[in-house]
C-alpha cells in the first residue's frame, strides 16, 4: 500500500511540475546542475573519448576545446589509422599520419574539421548549448516514462539555417540532470517516424567544474539497435 501511495504521489508531483514549469525554466535548472559555476562560456580544456562500436576497433579521440580562443582540435587513433583536424578562428588544418589511412579523395578537409568541432562541442556542451542562437525551446514541458523511469521532457527545434532535426531531452525530475536525448529527422509523428537515434547517458565526470556525462550509448529509434558507446576517459 505504501509503495502504491509513493507511486501516486510521484505521479501527481511530476504532473504538477510539468503544468507549472516552462521549457526555459527546466533548461535553466538543468544548466545549474551541470554547470553550477557558469564555466562553459570560457571552457578551455582537453577531453579523451574512446568510441566503442560493434565489430570494429575502438577509436580514441584526444580533443582540445578553447572557446575564448575559438580553437578546436581532435587527434583520432583507430588501429593503425591516425588523423587530426583543427579549427582556429575559422582556419582549418588536416594532418594524416601514415599511409594506412584511406582518405576520401572527395573529402573537404575544412568541412570535416568543422563537423567534428560542432559535434564534440555540442555533445559535451549540453545542456548549455541549448542557449545558442537559432535554438527554439518549446515551452510546454512533457512527462514520459523511458526505460522504466519517469522524466521531464524538453522539446527543441532549430531555425532552418541551423538544423532540421527535432530533439527531445529527458531530465531527472528531482535533480534536473540530463540523462537521455533523442532526435528525429523531422516530425516524429510524420516524416520523421522511424528515423534518428536516442542516446543514454550514464555516470558523470567533472571537467573544469562541469558535470559531463561520462558514457553515451547510441541506439536507433526504430528498432533499438545498439550503435556504439562514447566513453569519456
Amino acid at each position: 500500500m505504501k509503495s502504491l501511495i509513493s507511486v501516486l504521489l510521484l505521479f501527481f508531483v511530476t504532473q504538477a511540475v510539468c503544468q507549472t514549469m516552462t521549457g526555459s525554466e527546466l533548461l535553466s535548472k538543468s544548466i545549474a546542475y551541470h554547470d553550477p559555476g557558469s564555466n562553459w562560456p570560457t571552457f578551455n580544456g582537453k577531453l579523451i573519448v574512446s568510441m566503442e562500436t560493434p565489430d570494429s576497433p575502438n577509436r580514441v579521440s584526444e580533443i582540445e576545446i578553447n572557446l575564448p580562443a575559438e580553437y578546436f582540435s581532435v587527434f583520432m587513433t583507430k588501429g593503425d589509422e591516425k588523423i587530426s583536424y583543427s579549427v582556429e578562428k575559422g582556419r582549418c588544418t588536416t594532418c594524416v599520419y601514415g599511409a594506412s589511412v584511406n582518405k576520401d579523395p572527395n573529402e573537404k578537409p575544412c568541412e570535416k574539421a568543422k563537423l567534428y568541432k560542432n559535434y564534440y562541442t555540442y555533445l559535451y556542451g549540453l545542456p548549455m548549448k541549448l542557449t545558442d542562437p537559432g535554438t527554439k525551446i518549446h515551452e510546454k514541458v512533457g512527462r514520459k516514462k523511458f526505460k522504466g523511469k519517469e522524466y521531464l521532457v524538453l522539446k527543441v527545434t532549430y531555425e532552418e539555417a541551423v538544423g532540421k532535426d527535432v530533439w527531445f531531452y529527458y531530465f531527472d525530475p528531482n535533480t534536473y540532470a540530463m540523462e537521455i536525448y533523442q532526435f528525429y529527422k523531422g516530425d516524429p509523428k510524420k516524416e520523421g517516424k522511424n528515423t534518428g537515434e536516442y542516446i543514454l547517458l550514464t555516470e558523470e565526470a567533472i571537467v573544469n567544474g562541469i558535470n559531463m556525462p561520462k558514457n553515451r550509448a547510441w541506439f536507433y529509434n526504430k528498432d533499438d539497435t545498439y550503435l556504439g558507446t562514447d566513453r569519456l576517459q
